[in-house]
This record gives C-alpha cells, structure tokens and sequence, in this order.
C-alpha cells in the first residue's frame, strides 16, 4: 500500500513540474520573439520611411515620423495580435534617423491558491539609421541599422 502512495505522489509531482514549465517557457519564448520582431520591423519601417527628396538635395538621411510609425504599425500588426500589446514611441528624430520604441505585452493572469500574477514583459529599443560611406554614390546599398 505504501508503494502505490509513493507512485501517486511522483505522479502529481510530475504533472505539477510540467505545468510551471510551462508557464516559464511562455514568457520566455514570448520576450525573444518579441525582441527580434520589435528589432526587424523598426529596421524595416525606417528603411520605408527615408525620404528621397530630402537625401538627393542634400546628401544627408532623414526619416519621415508619420510614415515611420504607420509602417511600424502595420508591419507589427500582420504579425502579432494588437490586443496583447501596447506600443509607444519615443525620441523619434527625423534627422539624423532615430526612433526609439517600446512594446508591452499583456501576458494571461494565473491563479495560484487565490493569488493572481499577471507577468507584463516590456521591451524597449533604440534604432539608429546611418549611412556607411560617403554620400556620393546616391544609392542606399550601404544603409545600416544600428538597434
């Protein structure tokens, strides 16, 4: 009878040690994605919003901040849930190229023994457009993204 005692027990033990790895490896997995979708998407939103004009009268990059935050939007939005997230932007320059964005998001709430945690994981990142090279060539080959 005492062995079939200790064999439940390991069982529960088992089911409970997969439950909160669960719980762990959501929010781990959630802020990585997170991190490199925030860093790829502002990269690809400065890129669109460079305005041409600007650059082939004087040689210099600058940005467009309402075409920048419309094509963060929508780029973030084909690939995550709007609901789950807050985006805010901060310190965006138009010239020299900077934007710096953050992203909040809602995690589920867990109930432990009558006791709600709620997990919000929150990621920031400064982007930094530059051009290496001279100015010269007129083509945006050399174009960087320093996030």
């Amino acid at each position: 009878m005492k062995e079939s005692y200790w064999g439940y027990w390991i069982i529960v033990l088992g089911v409970f040690i997969i439950v909160i790895m669960m719980l762990i490896s959501n929010v781990t997995t959630t802020n990585t994605q997170d991190y490199y979708l925030i860093k790829e998407v502002s990269e690809a939103s400065m890129v669109d919003a460079i305005d041409y004009a600007y650059y082939r009268q004087s040689g210099e990059l600058r940005i467009n901040r309402e075409k920048f935050v419309e094509s963060f939007l929508r780029r973030f939005a084909e690939n995550v849930s709007l609901s789950t997230y807050t985006v805010n932007f901060y310190d965006i320059y138009e010239a020299p190229p900077k934007a710096s964005v953050e992203v909040i998001t809602k995690s589920n709430t867990y109930n432990i023994n009558s006791d709600a945690q709620s997990f919000d994981i929150v990621n920031r990142i400064d982007a930094i457009l530059e051009l290496d090279g001279t100015a010269e060539s007129g083509t945006f080959d050399n174009l960087q993204s320093n996030p």
